[in-house]
């Protein structure tokens, strides 16, 4: 079917149909926003609705008293690529696990037009994922404008600041290509490919960037939003060399886990990093005092950690 298009408060309005909405004065542009999801009107779309609410006149640019936000929905890779030749978007949102790999579909589509290379592309990283699916979405976040959020609180997060920017692509990715660039320009560790790392951290930009600088390593990347998942993520998986605990969660904190860890004769010398606030005093005593091994800041930089995760692996 056709791509349809929904007013801001969430009601279809069929494209050209009488006693629709009076059209946006030229003066005015549109900030149109495509979501790609299976089911017509479906939560993706809520969220993108509700993003709209937020945008008050505080958020726009100078000059933009209150511009209409166009949300178009897609339930299909041809749909979208129909809407996208026929007007401009500020970003697009795209349910990751549409059946048919539709997602990935839609991906090499726009990766094969040169005009929509900045297009940004913010997916919802859905937990029911296959591996290999998730391995190639990461490769692909990696080399263009695309972000896995895991939350949808930070997804309309996401969506509010693109439709704030004065043009698309303006928002600063959440990895910073400039750190991923620098990491790229080291030779990789030998010592490292291969071995597996659990990343315990219930902030799902925290959980991108640090996948992110492991694997140009090689490492083998393992994710758990909160302390009690990355125990039960722990002793589902056979061969993790070491964890990297974020210690501010909700449900089971970083040192609670750490401490119930320790307290398995399996995992007695297994090395655990606390990743820690450089904001709050106390956070590397804490966590030692409950068994990690060594401690990070936030923002945690790239090649101290890379070195932590070596000294601890390697010896």
């Amino acid at each position: 079917g056709e791509a349809r298009h929904s007013g801001t408060a969430g009601h279809p309005v069929p494209a050209g149909a009488a006693g629709a909405a009076a059209p946006v004065p030229p003066q005015r542009r549109s900030r149109r926003l495509l979501v790609i999801e299976e089911r017509p009107h479906g939560l993706l779309s809520l969220v993108a609705e509700s993003a709209d609410r937020d945008l008050t006149p505080g958020h726009l640019p100078t000059g933009d008293h209150r511009e209409a936000v166009q949300v178009v929905n897609a339930t299909s890779s041809r749909e979208a690529a129909a809407a996208l030749a026929s007007h401009s978007f500020h970003c697009v949102v795209l349910e990751l696990d549409m059946p048919g790999g539709e997602a990935l579909r839609f991906l090499d589509a726009l990766d094969g037009d040169p005009a929509l290379s900045s297009l940004p592309v913010l997916a919802h990283d859905n937990p029911r994922l296959k591996t290999g699916q998730e391995r190639a979405l990461r490769d692909r976040a990696a080399s263009r404008r695309l972000e896995l959020l895991s939350s949808l609180d930070e997804l309309r997060e996401r969506i509010v600041l693109h439709l704030s920017a004065d043009r698309p692509g303006d928002v600063l990715p959440l990895v910073h290509e400039e750190a991923q660039d620098r990491q790229r320009a080291h030779p990789l560790d030998d010592d490292l490919a291969g071995r597996t790392v659990l990343v315990v951290d219930d902030d799902a930009r925290n959980l991108y960037a640090l996948s992110g600088v492991l694997e140009l390593h090689g490492v083998r990347v393992l994710h758990a939003e909160d302390g009690r998942k990355g125990i039960d993520t722990l002793t589902r998986n056979q061969g993790v060399d070491l964890i990297l605990m974020d210690v501010m969660m909700p449900e089971l904190d970083g040192y609670a886990a750490t401490a119930e860890i320790r307290r398995m004769p399996a995992y007695a010398g297994l090395p655990i990093i606390a990743v820690t606030a450089k904001a709050m005093p106390g956070d590397r005593e804490k966590s030692l005092a409950a068994g990690a091994s060594d401690y990070v800041t936030k923002p945690v930089d790239a090649d101290d950690l890379i070195a932590r995760v070596r000294h601890w692996l390697t010896g």
